[in-house]
Order: structure tokens, then sequence, then C-alpha cells
């Protein structure tokens, strides 16, 4: 009899064994109760397009169910616009990623890169003191700004990467502004063709912060 109870007890640890070797993969994978907050300018607001075409409202689909995508992208925002919302917008949607898509319209208002360097680096600071993990997307601009202007205006980018460890997308519009089929006709917003191009850009960043930790590195 005493054989048989430490028998019905292996059999039940195999069976929990057993169970947690199934389920370990769904309960690690991908989106699970992730809120993905998006500050962004008109490149994440669907500018000039049904909301729903845009790459923010795909990566809610992609997401699925299990994750939540708040988009408060707004068009004309700048850094320091965005810098300002950012607090009641944590404290809102409480979310555990934050994409930062911002900077393109401080180049094109010529807005000091030192200033918007500096808002970048207080909403990354402010964002993972709220407990959130961030991807920061660079912007481009047009070659009639100028190559020393534009060199200082990406430099930023990397430089604030390099300062916080934050994941960085060195372009948002990578494999779509070279393309003019897939821009709209003022040459600078993509048009409704180019949004699963960029949602495949931004889910390569992304996907390596789902469930990690705060500071952006996978956990372990």
């Amino acid at each position: 009899m005493g054989w048989g109870i430490r028998g019905r007890l292996l059999h039940a640890s195999c069976l929990l064994w057993l169970t947690l070797l199934v389920m370990g993969p769904a309960m690690g994978a991908g989106a699970a109760d992730e809120r993905v907050l998006v500050l962004g300018d008109s490149l994440s607001a669907a500018y000039n397009m049904p909301t729903e075409s845009g790459w923010v409202a795909q990566l809610s689909e992609r997401l699925g169910p299990e994750g939540r995508v708040i988009n408060a992208a707004i068009s004309g925002e700048t850094t320091a616009g965005a810098r300002a919302r950012l607090p009641a917008a944590l404290e809102r949607h409480e979310p555990s990623i934050v994409i930062i898509a911002l900077g393109g319209n401080d180049g094109l208002r010529g807005i000091s890169p030192v200033a918007m360097r500096d808002n970048l680096l207080a909403m990354i600071e402010r964002s993972r003191a709220a407990g959130a993990r961030v991807l920061l997307a660079g912007v481009r601009l047009p070659a009639n700004y100028g190559t020393a202007f534009i060199e200082r205006f990406r430099q930023v980018y990397r430089d604030v990467a390099e300062r916080t460890g934050v994941r960085l997308i060195p372009m948002l519009l990578d494999g779509v502004a070279e393309d003019p089929s897939l821009m709209q006709s003022d040459g600078i917003h993509p048009n409704a063709k180019a949004q699963p191009i960029i949602l495949q850009t931004v889910w390569s960043g992304l996907a390596p912060l789902l469930e990690s930790d705060p500071e952006g590195s996978p956990a372990d």
C-alpha cells in the first residue's frame, strides 16, 4: 500500500510537469496583457487615411485580444508637446511599453537638436519610472534641410539610444521613404500601402521587448 501512495504521488507529479511543459510556451508567448502606448505624430496618426489603415491599428490586430494599443499620436506633434502630455497618459493608461516615434516636426520647425534630445531623454526616463519599457523610432528629414543639419538630427537618436540603452529603430520609414509609390503626394507622409511595411519595421524592434523588464532587456 505504501508503494501505491508513492506511485500515485509520482503520477500526479508527472501530470503537473507535463501540464507546465505544455502551458509554458503559451504563458510566455507574445503580447499577453501588454499595453502599448504610441507617442507619435502624423506618421503614426494615419494621416489622410482611415484610422484602421494605419500601422498602429494594424499593430493592435497583430497583438491580438490579449494586447492593447493606445494611439496617442497627434498630427503636428513635437517632442515638447508629447513630453507635456506624457505624465497624464502614463497615469491614465498604465502602459507596459511606450513607443516614441517623434522628432520630425521638431526638425521641420528648426527646433534645436539639443532641445529635442532633452525631451526624448525626459520621456524615456518618465516612462521607465512608471514601469514601462521603451522603444525609440527615428524619423528622417527632407534632403533640402542640408547635410549638416540632417546628420545632427539623426545623431540625436543614436546618442539617446546609447545613453539610455533603449532599443532603437533608426528610421521609422525604412524601405518606404525612398519609394515614391509608397508615399503620399506631399512626399512626407506614407500612404496606405506603406503601413504594413512600417508595421514590420516597428515589430522588429518591439518583439524583443514583449514580456521583458522595464530596462528593455529580455526577461530571464
